[in-house]
């Protein structure tokens, strides 16, 4: 069984005083086993409703959901998926590793309070109540608790939200361990950095809909848009035609002397002009950045 999850034309309308909404519309891809999946999008584009039917804590209104070859109801029965939500889940007044042993007292088959503490790195804190934890401790806790009936599935909505940057990529070095033991995980995000870095891949959505699906690479190109930076020594002076800036998408052109910058639609054809037609040093070409890809898709 080499796929973890698989999405089929899913859609979730919600009925309103106002009339429908259309949260998910039409939503298909699947997920290999121990994939690091991103999905990124902006508020209102559809992650929580999409999350909450990964989870089976809402039913599609068309479509179907599979996580294991399940039902998201019957594989979180089986322990087969877990998640770490954003929202509530700790009791203040107990103490990390009562918090964690509470909840492992109703697995049937639970990877234990100790081993979890120590893969979500909290030994240190487990004599101290929720309470007294801060933002980032908390998730920490709460990442323990996803650990419990060691899915294979781990669905993170903001996971390291409060935590510090030292702790953000323990954090993710844990993740990609458990990727590596195949483990599949799928992780909801605002740090756009953090989608980049720790990735293989990214769900991006908008309006409901999956606007891109790929790696951070695949998905910064999409934006077409890159920037091209050079200088031209001595007298010479680049010269292009209304027509040419139209032929390879030249745009925000700035001269600075001898130096020159510019965003290019069709890098590999501008080139070979400049370099054939003037000598050419200092030559930069920069891709978007993911945040302009981001931008791009979400807006177009």
């Amino acid at each position: 069984m080499n796929t973890a999850v698989n999405v089929e034309n899913v859609s979730k309308t919600f009925r309103a005083t106002t009339g429908s909404v259309e949260a998910v519309k039409d939503v298909s891809f699947s997920i290999p086993r121990g994939e690091v999946v991103a999905l990124l999008g902006e508020n209102g584009a559809g992650k929580s409703t999409l999350i909450d039917m990964l989870l089976g804590l809402s039913v599609p209104s068309s479509g179907s959901v599979e996580l294991m070859s399940e039902s998201p109801v019957e594989a979180v029965r089986h322990s087969l998926v877990s998640a770490m939500l954003q929202a509530g889940g700790l009791l203040k007044e107990l103490t990390v590793k009562d918090q964690v042993a509470m909840v492992a007292s109703t697995y049937k088959n639970s990877t234990g309070a100790q081993q979890v503490l120590t893969e979500a790195g909290i030994t240190d804190i487990a004599s101290q109540k929720i309470g007294k934890c801060s933002g980032g401790q908390q998730q920490k806790v709460k990442f323990a608790i996803a650990l419990l009936g060691n899915p294979e599935i781990l669905i993170l909505d903001e996971p390291t939200t409060g935590m510090d940057v030292n702790a953000r990529k323990t954090f993710w070095d844990s993740m990609h361990a458990l990727a590596d033991a195949g483990k599949t995980i799928i992780f909801a995000t605002h740090y756009l950095e953090e989608a980049e870095e720790f990735a293989d891949r990214i769900i991006m959505m908008a309006h409901g809909q999956v606007i891109a699906d790929g790696t951070t690479t695949k998905i910064r190109t999409l934006n077409g848009l890159r920037k091209i930076s050079f200088s031209l020594p001595g007298e010479q002076h680049l010269e292009l035609t209304p027509e040419q800036k139209q032929l390879w998408g030249i745009t925000n052109l700035i001269s600075n002397g001898t130096e020159y910058s510019m965003r290019c639609a069709s890098v590999e054809n501008f080139l070979p002009y400049v370099l054939s037609s003037y000598e050419v040093s200092d030559l930069q070409i920069i891709r978007p950045t993911l945040a302009e890809a981001f931008s791009k898709l979400a807006h177009a």
